[in-house]
C-alpha cells in the first residue's frame, strides 16, 4: 500500500511540503465507505454477485457491502483500492443505482435532472479537509465535477463519522470521488481513530432505549492490545474490572474480561473544549462511566495533534466498550444541547 512508501511528509525546494503529482494520487490506496439503502445493496451486488465482481474486475479495487440485519435498513458499502480505480468504481456504482432504481421501485430517489445520490461516511476529523476554509474546497471540488455535496453536521450514532450527500451524474461522481480522495489522502493522519459507523439494531444500554442507528465498528478499528501495558496509561483506571489474568496469561489466548468474552482497544478523539464535561468534577463522570460500563478508559494527558483534541482509549469485551461509547456520546450530546441553549456571551 502506497501510503507506507514515505509519500508523507516530503518537503520541496522551499521548505513546503511537495504536492503529490496526480498519479501519486492516482496510486494512492484508499477505503472509501458509503450508506445504501437494503435496495440500493441489492442493485450494487446483482444477482449472484455478477454486478459486483465485475465492479471488481473493471476497477481492480476489494468492494463488498456489509450483512444484512434485521429490522436495519442501512448497509455499508466498503470500496478499498488505488484512487484511480475507486473513483471508477464509484461512477460505476451511481451509474448501476441510476438504471437500476426503477425495477427495484426507488425511482422516487432519482431527481427531476436524472441523477442518483451517493451518501458517502467521512470522519468528522477529516471534514475540515474537504470543506476547507469558508467553504472554497468543497464548492471548487462542486464546480470542477459538476455534482451537489452536502456535508451533514452531526455525525452519526455512536460513531465519529458523517454523511456526506453527492448528488450528480456518475461522471460527475467519479470526478468529486477522485477530488475527495486527494483532500483524503493529504489529509490521512487525522483519519487515524476514526470510530466507524456500522448499523445495527440498537439494545437497551444504561436504562434507556437507543433508537435504530449504528454501534462502533469495532472489528474495523480495534487495536491490538499491549500485553505489556506500555503505549497506553491506564493508572487512573478502576482496578478490579478486569481479569487479573488478562495481563499474564501464559497460554497464549488474548487476554479476556471477566465475561471471558476478548479484551478489544478502542480510540476515539474528543474535542478539547469538550474534555472538561466528559471527565467531570473531580473526575466524577469519567468515574460513572468506567463503573457503569465495566471498560477502562484512560485520558492522554496531551493533545495528539494541532488540533487540540485529546485520545480517549476505551479497553474491555465488545459490549463494555459499546456501554463506554454509548455514554461518552451521551454525554457529548448532552453538553452540546446545552451549549446551544445557553450560548457563552
Amino acid at each position: 500500500m502506497t501510503e507506507h512508501t514515505g509519500e508523507e511528509g516530503r518537503i520541496g525546494p522551499d521548505g513546503e511540503p511537495a504536492p503529490r503529482t496526480e498519479e501519486e494520487y492516482a496510486q494512492s490506496q484508499l477505503t472509501l465507505r458509503a450508506i445504501v439503502s437494503s435496495k440500493e445493496a441489492g442493485v450494487i451486488i446483482g444477482k449472484a454477485g455478477k454486478n459486483v465482481a465485475d465492479l471488481r474486475d473493471e476497477t481492480g479495487v476489494k468492494a463488498g457491502v456489509s450483512k444484512v440485519v434485521q429490522g436495519v435498513h442501512d448497509r455499508v458499502l466498503s470500496i478499498t483500492g488505488g484512487l484511480e480505480g475507486l473513483s471508477k468504481a464509484y461512477a460505476m456504482v451511481a451509474k448501476g443505482l441510476l438504471e437500476g432504481a426503477p425495477q427495484m421501485g426507488m425511482g422516487g430517489v432519482i431527481s427531476s435532472n436524472g441523477t442518483h445520490p451517493i451518501r458517502l461516511l467521512i470522519s468528522h476529523n477529516q471534514m475540515g479537509t474537504i470543506i476547507g476554509r469558508q467553504g472554497l474546497k468543497i464548492k471548487h471540488i462542486q464546480d470542477a465535477s459538476g455534482v451537489r455535496m452536502v456535508a451533514q453536521k452531526e455525525m452519526l450514532p455512536q460513531s465519529t463519522e458523517r454523511i456526506v450527500e453527492v448528488q450528480g451524474t456518475p461522471e460527475g461522481i467519479q470526478k468529486a470521488v477522485w477530488e475527495i480522495g486527494k483532500c483524503l489522502v493529504d489529509d490521512r493522519q487525522r483519519g487515524t481513530g476514526t470510530v466507524l459507523y456500522n448499523p445495527a439494531v440498537r439494545a437497551q444500554v444504561g436504562g434507556g432505549p437507543l433508537s435504530n442507528g449504528a454501534n462502533a465498528g469495532y472489528g474495523a478499528v480495534t487495536r491490538g492490545f499491549n500485553r505489556t501495558g506500555n503505549g497506553a496509561d491506564f493508572s487512573d483506571a478502576p482496578t478490579g474490572s478486569f481479569n487479573r489474568r488478562s495481563n499474564s496469561d501464559s497460554t497464549g489466548r488474548p487476554p479476556a474480561a471477566d465475561d471471558g468474552e476478548e479484551i478489544q482497544t478502542q480510540n476515539i478523539s474528543i474535542p478539547a473544549d469538550m474534555v472538561g464535561c466528559i471527565i467531570g468534577r473531580g473526575g466524577s463522570k469519567i468515574s460513572e462511566i468506567r463503573k457503569s460500563s465495566g471498560a477502562r478508559i484512560s485520558i492522554a494527558k496531551a493533545p495528539h495533534d494541532e488540533t487540540g483534541e485529546r485520545m480517549f482509549t476505551i479497553m474491555g469485551s465488545a459490549s463494555s466498550n459499546e456501554k463506554a461509547l454509548y455514554l461518552l456520546y451521551e454525554n457529548l450530546e448532552a453538553e452540546k444541547m446545552r451549549r446551544s441553549q445557553f450560548p457563552p456571551e
